[in-house]
């Protein structure tokens, strides 16, 4: 069975000023959490087109993340181990995964029963489109609405820092912030992410588990990242898509330039043992 959720992260923007500072806070967060040589590192970067959705940017990502498993998984995986993030990006649409194409949406290196495809839809309003998605009766059943707040969620001791707190944050720039209990019913602008994550994990007797831990794993980024985006508000405001086009690929550089040269020998074996498995892994 196909756990799916929908994450509604409502931020005080707009959508157009959120095509830039996702972006942003993307290629900064990506290069600070590869800090310990492992992370995002971006295999192709360009332009797209799709009859439907118009132009767009496809990315491919190699998400190297071996050490930050939990024991249970790391005993089924080898040493070196990454997921293959595949993602087309036609804003205010945009979709994660392997697609069009009939392939796996996420899959891992060595374990090609693991699958997460994500749909995200951006909007001006405040999370209140209740099928944002264009989900089918079959899926609106089983989906469960997770209504995430940036300000007042509770996040990881790990990633918590008092400058990215939007409790406390206050936009120089734009004189927004800090957000107050209820923001998202007053605060003006408004606008929100609806994100649909459907996660598989076909392996008897760790698919709940494992799909559970994808889930939670998932709501913490979403979480980080947002309030990331507020907080560096002020940094990214007023950036054209040129200049954060130039930001990005310049962090993006730094990311696998960082990445390499922590985990040198490691990323030659991975090359070789990523050929062999994904020949198998896709069908």
């Amino acid at each position: 069975m196909v756990l799916t959720k929908e994450y509604r992260v409502c931020m005080p923007l707009t959508v157009e000023e959120y095509k830039i500072g996702q972006l942003y806070m993307i290629a900064r967060h990506s290069l600070e959490q590869s800090e310990e040589g492992e992370g995002v590192e971006v295999v192709e970067n360009r332009p797209c087109e799709d009859p439907v959705h118009g132009k767009g940017q496809y990315t491919e990502k190699h998400i190297h993340l071996s050490s930050r498993l939990p024991y249970w998984i790391q005993a089924i995986c080898p040493r070196v181990f990454y997921v293959i993030e595949k993602s087309w990006n036609y804003y205010p649409y945009t979709l994660t995964g392997e697609w069009p194409l009939r392939i796996p949406p996420h899959f891992c290196s060595f374990i090609p029963k693991l699958n997460v495809l994500i749909k995200t839809k951006y909007e001006d309003n405040n999370g209140s489109t209740e099928n944002c998605l264009d989900l089918s009766e079959e899926e609106l059943k089983t989906r469960t609405v997770d209504h995430l707040d940036i300000a007042f969620d509770d996040l990881s001791p790990k990633h918590y820092k008092q400058e990215e707190d939007p409790k406390f944050y206050k936009s120089v720039k734009t004189n927004r912030g800090p957000l107050i209990e209820g923001w998202r019913d007053t605060d003006k602008p408004i606008m929100c992410s609806y994100k649909v994550v459907h996660a598989t994990f076909e392996v008897w007797g760790l698919q709940t588990k494992v799909e559970d831990f994808i889930q939670r794993g998932i709501r913490e980024i979403l979480l980080l990242g947002h309030r990331q985006a507020f907080a560096w508000l002020d940094e990214w405001h007023g950036m054209t898509l040129e200049d954060v086009r130039d930001y990005e690929r310049q962090k993006q550089a730094e990311t696998n330039q960082k990445i390499h040269n922590t985990n040198g020998v490691a990323n030659n074996d991975e090359a070789a043992a990523a050929g062999d498995a994904s020949v198998g892994d896709v069908d």
